[in-house]
């Protein structure tokens, strides 16, 4: 069950989340070649990653734009093509690019402090697209977005608000933070999580200047424009008689 897309057009063209989706995807295609040799992969990541006890200030930025495999990458751009236009149309075009790379600064720090001794490098733009989420979640918490459910062989597409998406995320995060240890490699719970923290932080400003409480209840926690009018279902198959 993921998200694929929203109700929530932008009334700009989101040059930067596109810039940072392009971005991500040609630095991934310059070390590729990497991963057919695993000792070359693995002394790339340590070099350009964020390993916690090497302490390297660099390494806090350079990780945001590291991936470690396809499936890594796209579900990352997926989910800042499907929050990042809306978070940038509201900020515009610098203030949105500065709230994502301190958003995955501050997801980078929220890992560190975790296992500050960990020897397991970091990478993933996971932590900076997790403070575009709770900074949408803040500006638009029911705006719907449309999850694909796959169970087995049933497909469907269910239109729910964003609330319930990025709530649910954000605890799946933190709980499985909690029962998985830091140091032991996998998915940088902690780093989601606190990214997540921090896009509420920073966006603050912003909600607090469209009138705050005022603005939801102006909005009812909707988009304050008309939503977008999509299909929430596949087209049905015509039966043929045989």
């Amino acid at each position: 069950m993921f998200p694929f897309r929203d109700h929530n057009p932008s009334r700009r063209f989101p040059i930067v989340t596109w810039g940072l989706i392009a971005t991500n995807i040609l630095i991934f295609l310059s070390y590729y070649h990497l991963f057919d040799n695993d000792r070359a992969i693995a002394h790339f990541f340590f070099d350009w990653g964020l390993v916690p006890a090497f302490q390297r200030p660099s390494a806090f930025i350079t990780s945001m734009f590291l991936h470690g495999g396809i499936l890594h990458l796209a579900g990352n751009m997926l989910f800042l093509y499907v929050f990042g236009d809306n978070m940038e149309d509201q900020m515009g075009h610098l203030g949105y690019f500065l709230f994502y790379l301190t958003g995955g600064l501050a997801a980078g720090f929220a890992q560190y402090a975790s296992a500050p001794l960990s020897t397991v490098p970091m990478v993933g733009a996971s932590g900076a697209i997790a403070a575009v989420m709770g900074g949408y979640l803040l500006m638009f918490p029911k705006a719907r977005v449309d999850i694909l459910l796959i169970l087995i062989i049933f497909f469907k597409v269910i239109p729910v608000p964003a609330w319930i998406v990025l709530g649910a995320w954000f605890v799946i995060q933190v709980v499985q933070g909690w029962l998985t240890p830091a140091d032991l490699g996998g998915v940088a719970h902690w780093a989601h999580a606190g990214g997540f923290v921090a896009g509420v932080v920073l966006t603050l400003p912003v909600w607090l200047k469209r009138g705050g409480p005022v603005f939801w209840r102006r909005t009812h926690g909707h988009p304050p424009h008309p939503e977008a009018r999509l299909r929430t279902g596949f087209s049905r198959i015509p039966r043929v008689r045989r």
